[in-house]
């Protein structure tokens, strides 16, 4: 997995150099020589020529933005001359939300020549970059100017924007070094997708998910705003391809915000962060599904909601990393570190949504540029916090099973207590044999050598049964000085071996003690069969104390049958 990022990063990365090697080519993406444009309404009757007739009517300073929705000829400045007269033009723009699109070549005779097309038609024109490519052969004089006519232009960033002339090799160069920027950028969110995806169905945590639904986006955003779409679904109409980046940014936006609510710790976020990420959440969810729903016929207004969205939400991420830094939470400099650019990038792409900033193919681009960075820092992040809850996990496990042991040990013995010994002893199928341990004169030893040294007695006769009980048998401190074992009659020591070796084991003060044994043999199914052999063992106890101590007594089979 890191080989494949670092092989996809370096994709990116020669692709972004090459593209920027030069500063016309950096400031396009597209290739070729900008031209100047000049705005006029349509207005009923009129012709091309009849256009062409009149350019006083063109307006060559007002910015386009200011003109609105409508129809429009646009008219170019004169084409540089070409360095081969006969050499094919390629007219390129960027492409926009329009109904319908004529270009138009002007010839220096006066000839002119062009295509109408539909917004289906149009899509037929797209290179990579979402550029708007129209090729024009001179047939015995140069082209001199372009004339544009757009029919239902939505006019929300401008009605012909980014025109440039270029030729057959520049363009084909523009391709392939966008090529490579998108499948770069596209092969690096795919396998981040698969990859986190799978960890997520191991592991489960949300912000996985979130991020998963983040890159998926990506990758629809990508196809769709590089162009990539028209060529794969030929007779997708321009505009759906437009909608499907909305739609893919507003999911995106929402799959991030949701994201950033999971990656930090649940004390950071608590209270109005998370309801103001949640609420620019849904807002851009609902405006997505607001797009799919009426975005061909009401895109003005979606695209002012969507511009004023997209300038709130890095206030909303900055909210969060005040709150993340005031609270100290240990994610924060990966986040800040993962989501520095894109959120970079929000500024920089909400500036130029509310017409701040004038189009650049980088920030019309900025997304991927942002996201590439973002999806490589953003992988190291995840894996270091997905590290982190592994430890954490593990700690808790330790901390459980540590905390179950306490609960099931006796504290001054180490053998199992009478609840965990009764709950494992209860389980057990088939019939087993018990043995009940009382120390003798075990008060005499507490008055004689004081609480302290008796403690040390029941530490030492404790230590005598667990080395003698074979693996399988349940040894466990029933109360005060009364032991227990339990196991098949096979497993289970003999009581003798038992009674001598108490007998001999030397304790505090050079003080010998002695025990006595109850033993019993019977089904243990459930608790009636458990308070039956622990009745009749109690039994046996007290019969050998009072034979004479320091020995075992049984109980009758027939009492134990």
């Amino acid at each position: 997995m890191v080989s494949t990022c670092r092989t996809l990063w370096i994709t990116l990365l020669v692709a972004f150099g090459a593209l920027c090697a030069t500063p016309a080519r950096a400031q396009a993406g597209i290739g070729g020589t900008p031209l100047t444009t000049c705005v006029s309404r349509v207005q009923p009757g009129d012709t091309v020529r009849g256009v062409l007739a009149n350019t006083g009517r063109f307006d060559c300073t007002t910015r386009q933005i200011a003109f609105g929705r409508g129809d429009y000829w646009i008219l170019s400045g004169r084409l540089p001359a070409p360095a081969d007269p006969a050499a094919a033009v390629r007219v390129r723009q960027v492409s926009l939300w329009q109904d319908s699109l004529a270009v138009y070549a002007i010839a220096a005779d006066g000839r002119i020549t062009g295509s109408l097309d539909d917004n289906v038609g149009i899509d037929r024109h797209i290179q990579l970059g979402a550029i708007v490519e129209h090729r024009f052969t001179p047939d015995g004089a140069p082209v001199e100017r372009v004339l544009w006519r757009v029919g239902g232009a939505a006019n929300m960033r401008g009605i012909v924007v980014g025109a440039r002339v270029t030729d057959d090799i520049e363009s084909q160069r523009s391709n392939m070094l966008l090529a490579a920027f998108y499948a770069g950028f596209i092969g690096l969110c795919a396998g981040l997708l698969f990859y986190n995806f799978a960890l997520w169905r191991v592991l489960q945590h949300d912000f996985q998910i979130a991020y998963c639904g983040l890159l998926a986006c990506l990758v629809i955003y990508a196809l769709s705003s590089s162009g990539a779409l028209a060529w794969l679904l030929p007779g997708l109409a321009n505009n759906r391809r437009i909608l499907t980046s909305y739609l893919a940014l507003s999911w995106g936006m929402a799959s991030a915000l949701a994201f950033c609510a999971c990656f930090f710790e649940r004390r950071i976020l608590d209270g109005w962060p998370l309801r103001l990420i949640q609420m620019v959440t849904v807002i851009f969810g609902l405006l997505g599904v607001l797009l799919m729903a009426v975005g061909p016929i009401a895109i003005n207004p979606l695209d002012r909601i969507f511009s004023l969205t997209m300038c709130f939400a890095p206030v909303a991420v900055g909210l969060v990393v005040w709150r993340a830094w005031r609270r100290r939470s240990d994610y924060l400099w990966l986040f800040a570190l993962s989501w520095a650019a894109p959120v970079g990038m929000l500024v920089v792409r909400s500036l130029y949504n509310i017409n701040l900033l004038s189009w650049n193919f980088w920030i019309d681009n900025s997304t991927m540029v942002a996201m590439s960075v973002e999806t490589l820092t953003a992988s190291a992040a995840i894996a270091y916090r997905i590290r982190v809850l592994s430890h954490e996990r593990d700690e808790a496990v330790r901390q459980e099973a540590i905390s179950r042991e306490l609960a099931d040990t006796d504290p001054l013995t180490g053998l199992l207590n009478r609840r965990a010994f009764l709950s494992r002893a209860i389980t057990a199928p088939g019939s087993r044999t018990l043995m009940l341990f009382d120390i003798d004169h075990f008060k005499q030893v507490n008055d004689t050598i004081g609480h302290d040294g008796g403690d040390e007695v029941l530490r030492q006769f404790a230590r005598t049964l667990r080395l003698h009980a074979p693996p399988g048998v349940l040894v466990a401190r029933m109360g005060g000085e009364e032991f227990a074992l339990l196991g098949e009659e096979s497993a289970m020591p003999d009581p003798d071996v038992l009674l001598a070796n108490v007998r001999a084991q030397r304790l505090p003060f050079d003080l010998r003690v002695t025990s006595s044994i109850g033993i019993c043999h019977g089904p243990l199914s459930d608790e009636n069969d458990w308070k039956r052999l622990y009745r009749l063992a109690d039994k046996a106890l007290f019969q050998a104390k009072a034979a004479g101590r320091d020995r075992a007594g049984r109980a009758p089979l027939s009492m134990a049958a």
